[in-house]
């Protein structure tokens, strides 16, 4: 009889790896709580009982609402490592939204932050299935209608012998939403077996591979500016505690906490989308300039002109690239280890493009048959993915899931380019690429020369109805001073004469906005630009 071990991939080795390995590390939640590794492996231990004890089995689904906290670490590990599943919901999505997700995802318990109290309370009814309320607080727990039960309270009276179980490592882990721009959210999932895949791939990526971001080992503090219910904060957490690194948590996003937390805490990497990075450039104080702060850029193209101003400020970008449906790591603008000795301007350029698969990852870029593109960073194509972390179905969704992964590929709807060095570029989405007149304008190339504009704060690029033509594209600016509309096109027009963009490109309106609509997790939103100007611009 062969009594070999049948190892399965689950998310509680790299706990216990991580813990093994760095056992008086720190995790900081705001300037409330620190604790080392081992304090919260225990913590981890006490959450899982205490959940048992509310009926939490394999296969339960558990919703978490809250910022980015400690205790959302806490529900990283201990609801996955039960077989439960965790769901982490999107506070961010309208109330109607944010019912339909938890409806749709059989939630039975759900973990509140009190600052979410109030919009339980008016879902509560609509929410049959869901037997428990815990309430999550900083400091006294709100009158409520929900529950008695406090999060630190439970875990105090709670035992910490729990023993996490074996069980198949495809066991469904977590669940997220898609913030789809059309109809409702969609479901996405991911197993054990996935998300320690990814974190393996990410760890080596981010470690290993040469970049501007390149972990060093000895010394970095990590504070994520990505949501922790968007992909598990793009599935970062995971591969840091794997690593041993010091987590820093800042609860709700506060330019000053951020600020004070970055210095007081030594903060030295980071993930966010390019517009909380716009926030933070903004936000510093003059005169203060970081040492080196590393941040990863993702969710949308990282302009070249915020890259310069965020260097200024001491601030070292990169690009990545992913969505909810993929992990979400796919690529970074790592450099190939012929291409380190480029100048410094050369190596910026490859940081703003949307990079080189991470480790396991096969990126095409197609044509309409499924035929790849020339490698000539021009011809566009539509971005195809295979990865063993890609969600396999949108739950509850065949139509959908045949769209997604038809022909063996999962289909991003991302259109880009590869150059001859194989770095992919996203020029657009599919659904926002400009048609005129029989031609593709990208509105990302028009986004990314603006951000050059030292006039320009912000830009964002549509398409609207034009008799003519199809569609022209349209240019919406938040100045940062006064400019005016010919003063963008005349700029527009010298990258014309450099042969960047065709004189076709050119838009031919630019409207000016005090700010530009966002969605949920921090994008521009073009969506409701594109609904608000599409009777002709207003």
């Amino acid at each position: 009889m062969n009594e070999a071990y049948n190892y399965q991939l689950l998310i509680k080795h790299i706990l216990e790896s991580g813990v093994n390995y760095a056992p008086k590390q720190e995790i900081v939640y705001r300037d409330k709580v620190r604790y080392t590794y081992t304090e919260f492996y225990e913590r981890v231990h006490r959450l899982a009982s205490a959940l048992e004890e509310l009926g939490v089995k394999k296969g339960t689904k558990v919703a978490v609402l809250d910022w980015d906290s400690h205790r959302y670490l806490e529900c990283y590990f201990a609801i996955p490592m039960m077989g439960a599943v965790l769901h982490t919901v999107n506070v961010r999505l309208s109330p109607e939204d944010i019912l339909y997700t938890m409806q749709h995802a059989d939630d039975e318990v759900v973990l509140v932050f009190k600052d979410f109290v109030p919009l339980m309370e008016k879902l509560r009814d609509k929410l049959p299935n869901v037997k428990n309320y815990v309430i999550m607080t900083d400091d006294t727990v709100p009158e409520n209608t929900l529950t008695d039960i406090e999060y630190e309270e439970m875990l105090k009276n709670a035992s910490s012998d729990y023993d996490f179980p074996d069980f198949d490592e495809n066991t469904m882990a977590t669940l997220s939403y898609t913030t789809g721009t059309t109809g409702r959210p969609k479901g996405v999932w991911f197993t054990h077996r996935k998300l320690v895949l990814h974190t393996l791939s990410g760890s080596v990526a981010l470690a290993a591979y040469r970049s501007p971001l390149r972990l060093v080992l000895e010394r970095e503090v990590y504070m994520p500016l990505t949501p922790m219910f968007h992909v598990h904060a793009w599935g970062v957490p995971y591969m840091m505690f794997l690593l041993g690194h010091k987590h820093v948590y800042p609860g709700r996003y506060e330019p000053e906490m951020i600020v004070k937390l970055v210095l007081s805490e030594g903060v030295t990497i980071t993930h966010c989308v390019p517009t909380i990075l716009q926030m933070i450039v903004d936000n510093i104080p003059e005169g203060l300039k970081f040492n080196g702060w590393k941040i990863l850029i993702g969710g949308a193209k990282l302009p070249e002109g915020l890259a310069i101003k965020a260097r200024e400020k001491g601030i070292i970008t990169m690009s990545a690239y992913g969505m909810s449906e993929t992990c979400p790591a796919l690529t970074g603008a790592f450099l190939k280890p012929h291409l380190l000795d480029l100048p410094e301007e050369e190596k910026t350029k490859i940081s703003v493009k949307t990079g080189i698969p991470f480790p396991l990852v096969y990126i095409r870029v197609v044509d309409e048959d499924m035929t790849d593109v020339p490698a000539d960073g021009k011809t566009m194509g539509e971005v195809v993915t295979r990865a063993p972390w890609l969600t396999d179905t949108y739950l509850k969704d065949e139509e959908k899931t045949k769209e997604l992964w038809r022909g063996g590929w999962l289909h991003t709807g991302d259109i880009a380019v590869v150059d001859d060095e194989g770095y992919i570029t996203i020029v657009d989405r599919l659904k926002d690429v400009v048609k005129s007149g029989g031609e593709w304008i990208s509105t990302l190339t028009l986004e990314n020369i603006l951000s050059l504009h030292p006039k320009v704060k912000e830009a964002a690029v549509i398409g609207i109805p034009d008799e003519k033509w199809g569609e022209r594209p349209l240019a919406i600016v938040v100045p940062a001073e006064g400019v005016s509309e010919e003063e963008i096109k005349q700029y527009l027009m010298e990258y014309v004469e450099k042969g960047t963009i065709t004189k076709w490109a050119v838009p031919d309106r630019v409207v000016f906005m005090n700010e530009l609509p966002k969605t949920s997790v921090g994008k521009i939103d073009k969506k409701v630009l594109r609904k608000q100007f599409s009777e002709g611009v207003q």
